[in-house]
């Protein structure tokens, strides 16, 4: 009987990453206490929610190097150790200039988190299961922290206190960390618990690039020939725009739009959230089971462009009719459809180069991480400019759709499925 060991990596993964988003999403909870204790205005609040990015930015680009050179195992466990400190730390932030400068901290630590899982997924999972396990990673690790999150936050900061809040959160990383060291091995062939069955189905979905535990040279030339890789990143920057300006800002529009009070706040969250967590799901199935008809990369562009494309469309309404059901009715659609694309960044960062695929996650990744630095500071000045989110909601809108136009009719079939991932999707 075949052994299952890969998905116990696959759970390991989708818990730290739903600690990453929690542990990044916090602050954003705690907007009323903090901005109060620091003195801290909405343009400079957007700010900080960017500060973040900067420090993602960097380290997401080159961290996917770092990561394809040493392993997800060793750079996870200093980035995951490194980034709990700094929650922790951010209970020390006495001034804008401080909680700047651990939101920088904080960005750079969980840098390398999406290529490390890329990389991951990539020797740990055959092609034919890669959407559905980073549906798994993405869904739980995204949307559903940002889901249980909200309450779980509200009700730590209504009982502890904002300090306690970060301190308790930066503890429980720093356990996973523990887990991680002793459960985790680069390739299923150097873990005890993976049998002779489960290793043949693994290494029979995988290309020959995905038989290395680590990318000896870094290819940086053919990653910026990539078209698909840039149009993948430009739409993860359309996707990103929508996702860290509802990440940041979702709890003070509700508050500040419509007066709701920080437990209402923390309640109203879930419901886009938990649709966005069954979008991520419902992408990764619907890829694996088009790419097992038909194993073609299109198939990938066509779901994230038509995914993206709703997910703008979505939001127009709460232009027109800007009221807390309506805002909640569509807010939760455009996430639910935007998170739909939410594996198939890392599938297909993986189809562009199999030999090294967390650089080509990071590179994907520091789009995203651009979109960070940029969605909450527009959104936090076109706020405070116009007393307003109306227009934020429509440049989410315009850039969702000028990402699906490049993934829909710019993208093209550039190479062909490898003999063993084939045989291994058509054996299922």
């Amino acid at each position: 009987m075949r052994s299952r060991y890969r998905w116990v990596i696959v759970t390991l993964i989708s818990v730290i990453t739903l600690i990453n988003y929690i542990d990044r999403s916090a602050v954003a909870y705690a907007t009323a206490p903090i901005t109060s204790a620091l003195h801290i205005n909405d343009a400079e609040w957007g700010i900080i929610g960017s500060a973040f990015s900067i420090g993602y930015l960097v380290l997401a680009f080159f961290g996917g190097a770092l990561v394809d050179r040493q392993g997800p195992r060793k750079v996870w466990s200093y980035a995951a150790s490194i980034w709990s400190l700094v929650t922790i730390a951010t209970a020390l932030a006495s001034s804008f200039v401080s909680l700047f400068v651990i939101r920088v901290l904080l960005g750079a630590s969980e840098g390398p988190g999406f290529p490390a899982a890329t990389r991951a997924t990539s020797r740990w999972l055959p092609g034919n299961e890669r959407g559905r396990a980073l549906g798994i990673i993405v869904g739980v690790g995204v949307p559903f922290s940002l889901m249980i999150g909200g309450p779980i936050i509200t009700q730590l900061l209504g009982h502890f206190g904002w300090h306690a809040t970060f301190v308790i959160l930066g503890a429980v990383g720093l356990i996973w960390v523990g887990f991680w060291r002793v459960l985790f091995r680069e390739k299923p062939s150097e873990h005890p618990k993976v049998n002779r069955a489960e290793r043949e189905y693994i290494e029979a979905g995988l290309s020959p690039e995905e038989q290395k535990s680590t990318t000896d040279r870094i290819q940086w030339a053919s990653l910026f020939r990539n078209v698909n890789l840039w149009m993948v990143a430009l739409g993860y920057f359309a996707w990103g725009y929508m996702f860290w300006a509802f990440m940041f800002w979702l709890p003070g529009y509700l508050g500040q739009a419509f007066h709701l009070n920080l437990y209402a706040v923390g309640a109203f969250t879930v419901l886009p959230w938990a649709t966005a967590t069954v979008g991520a799901i419902v992408g990764g199935i619907v890829v694996d089971r088009l790419f097992k008809r038909n194993p073609r990369h299109r198939s990938r562009f066509i779901v994230m462009g038509v995914a993206l494309l709703l997910a703008g469309l979505s939001l127009i309404p709460i232009v027109v009719s800007p009221s807390l059901t309506t805002s909640m009715i569509f807010i939760s659609l455009g996430v639910g459809f935007g998170m739909v694309t939410g594996p198939l960044w890392w599938v297909t960062s993986i189809d562009a180069a199999p030999d090294q695929p967390a650089v080509a996650a990071g590179f994907v990744d520091a789009a995203f991480a651009l979109s960070g630095i940029v969605a909450p500071a527009v959104m936090g000045f076109i706020a405070q400019a116009t007393g307003s989110f109306s227009s934020g909601f429509v440049v989410m809108a315009i850039l969702a759709i000028i990402g699906a136009g490049g993934l829909l009719f710019v993208t093209r079939e550039r190479e062909a499925i490898s003999h063993s991932s084939t045989t291994s999707t058509q054996a299922q």
